[in-house]
């Protein structure tokens, strides 16, 4: 034995050597978890429904149960004299513009003289109890004399002006081509489109506190907390500066997450009260109160030769706004645009409309306009891949859309445009296994082996579908985003009004510091008014406009950072570089660490990213509209029961055109949520109105996926080609596959029956094959 091995036993066995402490990841490109995280799954996470404050009373308002009337007198006497209430308010009590709207400023605070859709509201209250303030709001005494209302958008062109500003919101005309070209077949199509509603997890909720100075501030979920402080300022007759908003945590949002005619009876009230006041929307109000999708009316007529190629495209597209323009124009402008899809076709003749009706109001939820066209023209390919006796992925490879094509709008595509790329990796990705391969899952098939289903009848079918969607606003919209990055004690804080709406801007945020700066301790601060404007949530434009501008603010701070020690060693700032928190020069002379180089140091810069500009569609729907385009092919396997229709998703195998993956766990989640919406519209979601009356307002008539409707999504392609225009190359993830879903969803089940589909969500009726 060896003296050392005497020396070891005597002295005992070693203590084990401390772990190693596994580097946190940090910066673009990697899957950095939620800063939030933590306090969302314990529940701690501060939601509008959450807050109080001393001397708070509690809202209601009085919606209208009728889609038309006219208002014939309010009487809010019994209201005003119930124990408890505080304050009753409605037109009369509207010190500033009474009208208010995202788009157009056509929609009252509350009606006067007539109600023109379902849950309209005409009054509000304040109370020192929920249930009182419940109660007195349906003490407010209104007389009405109904009005025969107009549903159908077709009858709008005709009908009775429905509001001052008449019926037609907008009529695009798209003019591309030879009126004459024609093709060696014909197909022709109806399509509609049913009302889907955003349903975000948590409905509106809000606090208004009153300011000394005779302002207010009202704390929101709010998507675009600059637009609705102004609005509010111009309703309240105050100015922009007597009005905050202070964004608090958003419960989900699929769209434009705050109604507006929610938002301004709560500050009225706190106004005309003097008190903080506090309103809980209920689900049903919820559902009355917000913008919907727009269900649209389609037909369409397809020419093209012998070979597949599409020659020309014609076709009508009605969108129903509800009541108020809201950003119906947006929307036909994107489902005009998009009519023909990412396809070449030489020769397009689009008309294009928006109307006003006494059906819910529509607004902006993800793809809007460009979900609905999808869904047409790839059936369309559908009827043409048949005709001919092709297959229908073959059809779309011959017509696909590639960069430097040009759009029927006469646009160039200057972005990356690989969808040929797309289509040929959901093609070619294996298929899942036939149920009869695994007997194990059975009880998967549609209506399963205990159900109403007999696997005999079950049929499996494949089909297609390719979206596209635009990024950040159209036609002249002026995008711009500030954000500031300050670093004392060796912490980066972002200042940047971009809320944080589940898209991830916020992680976003923190790795393009912590890419820049080599500052691991990243924090962003809350949001509200008191920073300059960054924009409304939607349109992937927080992750362009304002990631750009977080990205110039960080390079600005990094350049005052380096040049004390580039000026010492007689180099440039662009000779020295910072990773893993080390900063060293390209010849190895210095190296030296991020936090020894901010030593008592307190650095901060403001940046703005701006897009380049874009352009109204002119007259014959012509123009250089959008800023930047993405691109997503979907092939949807599905299993129906031909006997009573009912259909299941089996896979969804997805390829994305991405730009640039910055998140890889967030850009994965994101796709999934959008597809999982995507299937909604297929199959379960609508928002049934008949006679303009939303029926079934809440979560147990509203048919939601869950996640055991949700299918296999398999992401079998990331396209990871820069767009070089936009910061970090990187495109919108959300709204594409929203787009290109359901279309595929639609193909499969043709495919597997026989039948035409045209109409979404997919009636069990429209999947039943009789016999001859």
């Amino acid at each position: 034995m060896s003296n050392d091995t005497a020396t070891a036993e005597a002295a005992g066995p070693a203590e084990a050597a401390p772990p190693v402490a596994e580097p946190i990841p940090h910066g673009l490109g990697v899957s950095l978890p939620p800063a939030d995280a933590r306090a969302k799954t314990e529940g701690t996470f501060p939601y509008a429904a959450d807050l109080w404050a001393e001397g708070l009373l509690w809202a209601a308002v009085l919606r209208s149960p009728h889609p038309h009337a006219r208002i014939v007198s309010i009487d809010t006497t019994h209201a005003r004299e119930m124990p408890g209430v505080r304050a009753v308010v409605t037109h009369e009590d509207v010190p500033g513009a009474v009208l208010h709207g995202r788009g157009r400023a056509d929609r009252p605070v509350f009606a006067s003289e007539v109600v023109r859709h379902h849950g309209e509201p005409l009054a509000a209250v304040a109370a020192d109890h929920p249930d009182t303030a419940r109660m007195a709001a349906a003490a407010v005494i209104v007389e009405y004399e109904v009005l025969d209302p107009v549903i159908d958008p077709e009858q709008a062109f005709e009908a009775a002006p429905l509001h001052p500003d008449g019926n037609l919101i907008r009529h695009i005309p798209l003019h591309h081509g030879d009126p004459d070209a024609a093709g060696e077949i014909v197909v022709e199509g109806l399509y509609r489109i049913g009302r889907q509603d955003p349903a975000p997890i948590g409905a509106e909720a809000g606090l208004a506190v009153p300011r000394p100075d005779g302002g207010v501030e009202l704390y929101l979920a709010s998507t675009d907390p600059h637009g609705d402080r102004d609005a509010a300022a111009e309703c309240y007759g105050l100015t922009p500066e007597q009005v905050k908003i202070v964004v608090t945590g958003v419960p989900g949002a699929t769209a434009d997450r705050e109604d507006q005619g929610f938002q301004l009876p709560l500050g009225l009230l706190a106004l005309k009260t003097g008190c903080p006041v506090k309103l809980t929307a209920t689900r049903e109000e919820s559902f009355l109160g917000h913008a919907h999708r727009h269900p649209t009316l389609l037909r369409y007529r397809h020419h093209a030769d012998a070979e597949g190629r599409v020659v020309k495209v014609e076709a009508q597209i009605l969108l129903d706004a509800g009541a108020y323009a809201d950003t119906s124009s947006d929307a036909l402008a994107a489902a005009v645009a998009f009519a023909c899809g990412p396809y070449v076709v030489p020769n397009a003749f689009i008309e294009g409309w928006a109307v006003r009706t006494n059906n819910p109001p529509s607004g902006h939820v993800r793809g809007e306009g460009a979900m609905q066209v999808c869904a047409a023209y790839e059936a369309q390919m559908d009827k043409i891949a048949k005709k001919l006796g092709l297959d229908p992925a073959e059809v779309r490879l011959r017509n696909v859309l590639a960069t430097g094509d040009v759009l029927p709008t006469g646009q160039s595509v200057t972005c990356p445009a690989p969808v040929a790329e797309l289509l040929q990796a959901v093609r070619d990705f294996p298929l899942p296994a036939l149920p009869k391969d695994t007997p194990e899952d059975e009880w998967l098939l549609p209506g399963g082996p205990e159900g109403a289903g007999e696997p005999g009848a079950v049929r499996r079918g494949v089909g297609y579908g390719i979206g596209m969607v635009h990024m950040l606003g159209a036609e002249g919209a002026d995008e711009v985003s500030t954000a500031t990055v300050k670093v004392q004690d060796g912490v980066a804080t972002v200042l940047c009004a971009a809320v944080e709406t589940g898209q991830g801007f916020t992680t976003l945020a923190r790795q393009i510091v912590q890419d820049t700066l080599g500052v691991d301790d990243v924090q962003v601060a809350p949001v509200d008014t008191d920073q300059p404007p960054a924009g409304a949530g939607c349109r992937g434009r927080h992750t362009w406009v304002s990631g750009g501008a977080v990205e110039r603010a960080a390079k600005m701070v990094r350049t005052q950072l380096l040049q004390p020690l580039a000026h010492q060693f007689g180099m440039s700032t662009e000779l020295l570089q910072i990773a893993d928190g080390k900063i060293t020069s390209y010849d190895g002379v210095l190296s030296t660490t991020v936090a020894e180089a901010l030593d008592g140091k307190e650095l901060w810069a403001t940046a703005q990213c701006r897009p380049h500009p874009t352009e109204p569609l002119d007259a014959t729907g012509q123009g250089d509209a959008f800023v930047g385009m993405a691109f997503c092919a979907i092939r949807a396997v599905v299993d129906v029961d031909i006997e009573i229709g009912s259909v299941r998703v089996v896979e969804l195998a997805v390829a994305q055109d991405v730009g640039r993956v910055l998140n890889p766990a967030q850009l994965t989640a994101r796709i999934e949520a959008g597809v999982t919406q995507g299937v909604g519209i297929a199959l379960t979601e609508n928002l049934r109105t008949p006679r303009g009356l939303i029926r079934h307002p809440d979560l147990t008539g509203y048919a939601l996926p869950t996640a055991l409707d949700t299918p296999d999504i398999r992401i079998v392609k990331l396209v990871e080609e820069r767009d070089v225009v936009a910061p970090f190359g990187a495109k919108a993830v959300s709204a594409v596959p929203v787009v290109a879903s359901p279309a595929a969803v639609a193909s499969a089940v043709r495919a597997a029956t026989g039948r035409p589909v045209n109409r979404l969500p997919i009636r069990p009726q429209a999947a039943v094959v009789t016999a001859n």
